[in-house]
């Protein structure tokens, strides 16, 4: 009998505080209309003191366990994905696990703004192989604490928040149809931290120096997204046996708006069919993806049946991308259905 890998349950969290494009004006040198034409944000929220990465994770988490009406002690892994864990060590995966109540393995995966998409298809190969039944995918970031709120170049950008997901075993067709990932190592200078790893550990100076702090190179970044993006979905699309036509919902890494609509121009498909909150979150980086995932269900814009397309893309340089039929219910919108076809499985 064939196993399938689904998307049985899904949760968000966003921090409380709200920061405008109009606070950034008063912050630096910088315009709503300059925000909003090159970027496509008008806000994001900050994470508060108390609102760590685990403390985010564990809040989506929790949601995603109820929607999937599963106990923690059912889980068979926990993957945070994240740039920003709580402590170097342990992993903040750790700390999840232990407020849930899990009784399971636990680990953080660090691929940036692709980590959500690394981490989905990890536990997909965990679930087919037949050695876990329910895997917690978790992508949180408190990205805005790596931020120069005095360099306009990155602190519009950024956000901060976590989406979750619960992945589970299924006999029948459906779930996580395809995917690929990606690296290219030679460009990891267009979006790092440059101190504060081993290599340059922080010292007095370089903190007066910033360099604590992201720096981006915005236009390689740009060139490298809208480089990849299409080309990702349209190879998943192809394993998955599906024309791009197929496809009912896109939902890419919430970067950029000027990235999105490249996409769409490029994919040659309806824009309508694209999912954008950027304007209301910004790029939460590894929470971009779930959180999306999470408000599409909540629109309506999610049924049995449906084919999505996921991408991630950023810092490494890493992407990722895949083809997921989708199969839960969505409570009060639409009924559930048997998929009549079987689905690849890559």
């Amino acid at each position: 009998m064939s196993r399938y890998s689904a998307i049985t349950g899904w949760g968000k969290y966003l921090p409380k505080q709200v920061l405008t494009n109009a606070d950034l004006e008063r912050m630096v040198e910088t315009s709503d209309e300059w925000i909003v034409t090159r970027t496509g944000i008008r806000e994001r929220r900050i994470a508060g003191p108390e609102e760590t990465t685990s403390f985010m994770a564990i809040e989506a988490a929790r949601q995603a366990l109820e929607v999937a009406n599963i106990a923690a002690p059912d889980l068979d892994l926990i993957i945070v994905a994240t740039s920003t864990p709580d402590y170097l060590v342990p992993s903040s995966a750790c700390l999840v696990q232990d407020a849930l109540g899990a009784r399971c393995g636990a680990f953080d995966l660090q691929a940036v703004c692709s980590g959500f998409v690394y981490a989905l298809c990890i536990a997909h190969q965990f679930i087919v192989a037949g050695t876990a039944q329910h895997v917690l995918v978790i992508g949180s970031d408190t990205f805005t604490r790596l931020i120069d709120f005095s360099d306009r170049n990155t602190c519009v950008l950024f956000g901060d928040g976590a989406g979750a997901v619960v992945l589970s075993a299924s006999d029948r067709p459906g779930g996580l149809c395809s995917f690929a990932l990606g690296s290219d190592g030679s460009g990891y200078d267009q979006l790092y931290v440059p101190a504060g790893g081993s290599k340059t550990p922080l010292t007095p100076d370089l903190i007066a120096a910033h360099q604590q702090f992201v720096k981006m190179d915005g236009r390689e970044i740009f060139k490298f997204a809208t480089r990849v993006v299409a080309p990702s979905i349209e190879g998943v699309a192809a394993q998955a046996g599906i024309p791009k036509s197929a496809i009912d919902l896109v939902v890419l890494h919430q970067a950029n708006i000027r990235i999105i609509d490249a996409a769409v121009k490029r994919l040659g498909i309806d824009p309508a069919k694209v999912f954008v909150n950027l304007d209301r979150y910004g790029n939460t980086v590894a929470a971009s993806v779930p959180v999306a995932l999470c408000e599409a269900a909540e629109q309506g814009r999610l049924w049995p049946g449906a084919y999505v397309a996921i991408v991630g893309f950023g810092a490494g340089l890493t992407w990722g991308a895949a083809i997921v039929r989708w199969t839960a219910a969505i409570k009060g919108i639409a009924p559930e259905v048997q998929l009549a076809e079987p689905v690849a499985i890559r």
